[in-house]
């Protein structure tokens, strides 16, 4: 018989301690031999060159672990905000997370937005307080913020006794002998036979009340909240009996059609490429033949294999609920879907938006070709860089969360590349939006042979709607085949606007158009097709629009003043601040390009007193002056007669 599976993952704000708490679970597993440390670059889970040496973690690593006759896919995510990315791929494929918060820092700003993500997916969570042998530790103040903070309810299974001393230790408050009054209150709430019990004063037995825990957890009704300390190993075997006992087991089916989701990319020196997989329905065996939905591709695997801390296992064959590496696949991405869709296999989250764009160059000129090839791959490994390369300029550019995901993409590219790379300032991404209703017309019919003659009405749309396309016109006037064309061009079409940016917010129709029975070719209108729109922008005129961050800030009373200055100076509003035990609470919005370096000064002014979380709100008008302006990249479609030539391969 099978051993049920349990695939959690471990999520944190960056020194909360989630990598050495993986250690530990490591080596009472009996993964490891010794529990490795984050200081002395030491840790298995951890096993880039750029991990070791500035210890942090920076990709998602993943590890197979047995414990109480229970497999346990375990997943160690990155604690640091530019490499939000990779958490959002792990959310995808885990069924139940830890949420390490520390006992002296508390909630920080990325732990909620981690929580955020987790209770968009409805995923069952524990939570675990670490470091109580620090000095400043204070578990209970802890607990009140979480509860306060991220708005859920926690379950407090232990206390903690020499709290702030490296002896410090923990004890039961939820067993046979003792059950936490506040725990059982809390429980009531989520189960009518606690709640009913509770109100006739009964005397509640531990396996009733425990039962009905497990029950709430898996309804994400609450949150079990356990405590220790990962470096001295302090409650790490409570912790992991706890997610053997209240996280639920993966049920999935290995009857049905193969369904499953590329979450990662690793790399074997012998194997190449590695899919590091999710089968969330069917089964996958060497030398199957996989179809890979999203490119529409098929692959003989060559192995399927089990991950073991730095080791792995060939184990042939691999069913549903489980988490592998598969081999053989060499053109697949992080995100791809195996087999086919299915309502089984969750949604993209999206928990932050990359909003800078920045320039690479290769330190040696000659390096260009071998620094653009080394740039693709790592944007297949992480969709979210968006790496464009643009020919006519030698230009290559990637999108970013932040300066630290630049530094670290400098370390992998030496280490695993050899390629000496230097990144230019990061740039904030404006977009542009239609300044009024206007026409685009293009008529593309010479040099013979081509005809595409097209007129496109341009609408300003509302903010956020993205883009639309409708056709008006009869396939009389213009064979669907050429109108499907048509469609298909535009969102090429609107990469680049006037002003060189992405062109949002707008609706086009395709009001008129001409084919001709001889002369036409599908080609000819998706040249035609950008020419006639950026002849509409042009009549048009575009509006900058720039990327609008939502704030929360926390900090000592005395600041407020100098707090709500600094956000009107930036060109942010804030709305009516809360204010509790000394403290204040701030929402309100800001934009990027006048805020990006203030988390920094808030930290400076308040000494580390104050908290501030962003993310992403939407974009909004803004003047030319207040953004920038770039030049379009490659040959605009206004110069008509140099991007035809291009179009037709006359010229690089």
């Amino acid at each position: 018989m099978n051993k049920p599976i349990i695939n959690f993952g471990i999520f944190a704000h960056v020194d909360a301690g989630k990598t050495t708490l993986t250690e530990n679970f490591l080596f009472i597993c009996g993964n490891t031999k010794t529990i490795g440390s984050v200081d002395k670059g030491t840790t298995q889970s951890d096993f880039l060159t750029v991990e070791k040496a500035r210890g942090i973690s920076v990709k998602s690593s993943y590890t197979s672990l047995e414990y109480q006759n229970t497999q346990i896919n375990l997943i160690d995510t990155p604690g640091h905000v530019d490499f939000t990315a990779d958490i959002e791929r792990s959310m995808r494929i885990i069924d139940s997370a830890i949420l390490v918060i520390s006992a002296v820092e508390g909630v920080q700003a990325h732990t909620e937005t981690i929580w955020e993500g987790l209770k968009q997916r409805h995923i069952p969570v524990i939570i675990f307080i670490n470091k109580i042998d620090r000095i400043g530790s204070d578990y209970l103040s802890v607990i009140n913020e979480i509860e306060k903070e991220l708005k859920l309810s926690p379950a407090v299974l232990q206390k903690v006794l020499n709290e702030e001393n490296n002896n410090a230790t923990i004890q039961s408050v939820w067993n046979s002998d003792y059950l936490n009054e506040e725990t059982l209150e809390k429980l009531a709430e989520c189960n009518d036979d606690i709640l009913e019990d509770f109100i006739d004063g009964k005397n509640i037995g531990f396996n009733k009340a425990d039962n009905a825990l497990k029950q709430a957890v898996k309804k994400n009704c609450i949150c079990p909240v356990l405590i220790g300390s990962a470096k001295n190993s302090v409650g790490i075997t409570e912790l992991l009996d706890a997610t053997v006992n209240y996280f639920p087991a993966f049920k999935g089916n290995n009857e049905k059609k193969l369904s499953a989701l590329v979450f990662g990319i690793s790399h074997d020196k012998i194997m190449g490429r590695i899919a590091d997989t999710k089968i969330f329905s069917g089964s996958i065996k060497n030398r199957d033949l996989i179809y890979n939905y999203s490119k529409k591709t098929e692959h003989k695997i060559t192995q399927v294999r089990r991950i073991f801390t730095n080791s792995f296992k060939d184990i042939g064959i691999s069913s549903a609920g489980d988490v592998v590496g598969l081999c053989g696949m060499e053109d697949v991405e992080a995100g791809d879907i195996l087999g086919e869709p299915s309502e089984v296999v969750p949604e993209k989250i999206s928990l932050k938006t990359p909003l800078l764009t920045v320039q690479v160059k290769a330190e040696n000129e000659k390096d260009y070709a071998e620094l653009a090839y080394a740039l693709q791959k790592l944007s297949k490994e992480d969709p979210s860089l968006n790496f464009v390369r643009l020919n006519t300029e030698k230009e290559l550019h990637i999108k970013i969360m932040g300066q630290i995901q630049t530094e670290v993409l400098k370390s992998i590219l030496e280490d695993r590349f050899n390629i000496k790379a230097k990144f230019e300032n990061p740039t904030v991404i404006y977009k542009e939006t239609p300044s009024k209703i206007g026409e685009g017309f293009v008529k593309y019919w010479m040099p013979k042979p081509c005809w595409a003659i097209l007129k496109f009405k341009i609408d300003p749309a509302e903010r956020g709607s993205g883009i639309e396309y409708r056709s008006a016109i009869s396939t009389d006037d213009v064979q669907q085949k050429y109108q499907n064309e048509v469609e298909r061009t535009v969102p090429e079409a609107l990469k680049q606007g006037i002003k060189g940016w992405e062109v949002t917010d707008i609706k086009i129709t395709l009001t008129e158009g001409e084919d001709h029975q001889v002369h036409s070719n599908a080609g000819d209108f998706a040249v035609a097709t950008p020419m006639g729109i950026m002849n509409g922008l042009k009549n048009t005129g575009t509006t900058l629009l720039e990327p609008i961050l939502s704030f929360k800030i926390s900090a000592p009373e005395d600041l407020l003043g100098k707090v709500a200055s600094d956000i009107t100076k930036m060109r942010g509003n804030f709305n009516s601040p809360e204010i509790e035990n000394g403290r204040f609470i701030l929402t309100g919005t800001m934009p990027l390009a006048t805020s990006s370096d203030y988390p920094v000064k808030l930290s400076s002014r308040s000494g580390g007193k104050a908290k501030i979380s962003t993310k992403f709100h939407s974009y909004e008008t803004c003047t030319d002056e207040q953004g920038v302006i770039r030049k379009y990249k490659g040959i605009s479609p206004l110069d008509t007669a140099k991007y035809i030539l291009k179009a037709r391969k006359a010229i690089q």
